[in-house]
């Protein structure tokens, strides 16, 4: 027995009940912190399960952020200075992480509020999250308005990436289990990632 819903009973929905459906509709997501600085040397870190990948050759990772109707210092600071941190979050950090999605001011960095430690390479001027296991340096590189609800897809150039010594296999795939990666579902509710199963390459079967 299944429930049917029609775009009246979704219009019908409580705000914040609605928000928590959309969210978790789509099934699990990854979990990552991105990191901004401004011009004035402000950090930010601000949780997103919306990052997505682009492209791998050359790479390209994106994001989607919400409507410029309220301030948006992850938006401002990435156009300030052209670079982002994606980090990914991980058991040990996720209580953190979820902290970050406050609304802090913008004078306040969300990595001291949230007992998280920027960290810095030559490669770019914005702050990694030391604690996370994976992070990802990379530059603006373009931005796409979604006229229908006026979101924002933001698409990054990878320059750089870390991860921990050994963690990449002979097939280039990196098991996130080993590191204690996350998924969240909705915005709020967080699981642990296990492998089911590895598959082969798909292709067509040969049809006589």
């Amino acid at each position: 027995m299944k429930r049917h819903l029609l775009a009246a009973d979704l219009a019908d929905m409580p705000k914040i009940p609605r928000l928590n459906f959309f969210n978790a509709l789509s099934g699990f997501k990854g979990v990552n912190l991105l990191g901004t600085i401004n011009a004035e040397g402000q950090t930010n870190l601000a949780v997103f399960n919306s990052v997505i990948h682009i492209g791998s050759h050359p790479a390209y990772m994106g994001f989607m952020l919400r409507p410029l109707t309220e301030p948006r210092h992850t938006y401002e600071n990435i156009k300030a200075n052209g670079h982002f941190t994606i980090n990914q979050v991980h058991e040990g950090i996720f209580r953190q992480a979820h902290q970050t999605s406050a609304k802090y001011p913008a004078a306040v960095s969300e990595f001291e509020a949230c007992g998280l430690t920027p960290w810095y390479t030559s490669q770019l001027l914005a702050p990694y999250v030391l604690e996370s296991n994976i992070q990802i340096g990379l530059t603006f590189e373009e931005e796409h308005h979604i006229k229908a609800n006026d979101t924002l897809i933001i698409v990054g150039k990878v320059l750089e990436i870390w991860v921990p010594e050994n963690s990449i296999g002979e097939s280039g795939h990196i098991n996130l289990e080993e590191f204690d990666a996350v998924a969240v579902s909705g915005l709020d509710t967080y699981y642990r990632v296990k492998r089911i199963a590895r598959l082969d390459y798909a292709k067509r079967p040969n049809i006589s």
